[in-house]
């Protein structure tokens, strides 16, 4: 334990009631939403190139949950965004969070890959760190955005502009890091009036499972949901059946 500021034992609060009730009360229109994908790139979730790297046993279970909703959210029709953070050489020192590029601040659970041991950068443009896992089976119609720069999805890049040419209004986010990027594209699509749905099968953290945790907790009684991949699932089948039974009369 830190000890930043003073010392105390705080109270974990149960809000699981509130956030059941609120989850029953969700839909989801598949014909509206698309789902995110946040930084599932080689860099944090390949246990060889990573050079920011997730712990080895979440990247695994990640890339599963992961693999698993995409290829349901194709087969239903929901649109699919990358979104991977690159780096120009000249961006590099600058640009990339000093706490993480020291290493120091990552989960103890991780291991030094060897692309840390050759002291590899973090994503630069063209390199191996800014591919796509391939868990992921990228397909011809998915979106790709490559000019993210910070923990933002929305800073810079055209991901906003294009969500709302395409008319989506709802966004499932998945991806590394829970408590930076993650949860930084909650805030963001709560305030650009998303409505916004963070699936707990399909993200981590690298800063470890207690920052992970948090993340999930705030972002389910302040900005959003979270659900698992059958509950996401369930919702959209839901929609589908409710279109279909209000076309029958």
């Amino acid at each position: 334990m830190s000890d930043i500021g003073t010392a105390r034992s705080v109270e974990v609060e149960d809000h699981s009631e509130g956030i059941a009730f609120e989850n029953n009360r969700l839909n989801i229109d598949p014909a509206t939403t698309a789902v995110v994908t946040i930084d599932m790139h080689r860099g944090h979730l390949d246990m060889t190139h990573a050079t920011l790297p997730a712990r080895p046993d979440e990247a695994k279970r990640v890339l599963e949950g992961a693999g698993d909703f995409l290829k349901f959210a194709r087969e239903h029709g929901l649109k699919i965004f990358h979104i991977v953070l690159t780096m120009r050489e000249r961006e590099w020192d600058r640009a990339i969070n000093p706490r993480a590029s020291g290493g120091w601040t990552l989960s103890t659970k991780t291991f030094q890959t060897e692309a840390q041991k050759q002291g590899v950068k973090h994503n630069l443009e063209g390199s191996i760190q800014t591919e796509l896992m391939p868990e992921l089976d990228f397909q011809e119609e998915d979106y790709l955005v490559t000019n993210k720069k910070t923990l933002s999805c929305f800073l810079g890049t055209e991901l906003d502009l294009t969500l709302r040419r395409e008319g989506i209004d709802t966004l499932i986010l998945m991806g590394i890091n829970t408590n930076t990027c993650v949860l930084n594209a909650a805030f963001e699509s709560f305030n650009l009036t998303y409505k916004t749905v963070v699936m707990s099968d399909c993200v981590s953290s690298m800063y470890g499972l207690d920052l992970h945790e948090f993340a999930l907790e705030n972002i389910a009684r302040c900005l959003g949901w979270v659900l698992t991949n059958e509950q996401a699932k369930q919702k959209v089948l839901d929609a589908e059946e409710w279109r279909r039974h209000n076309a029958a009369e």
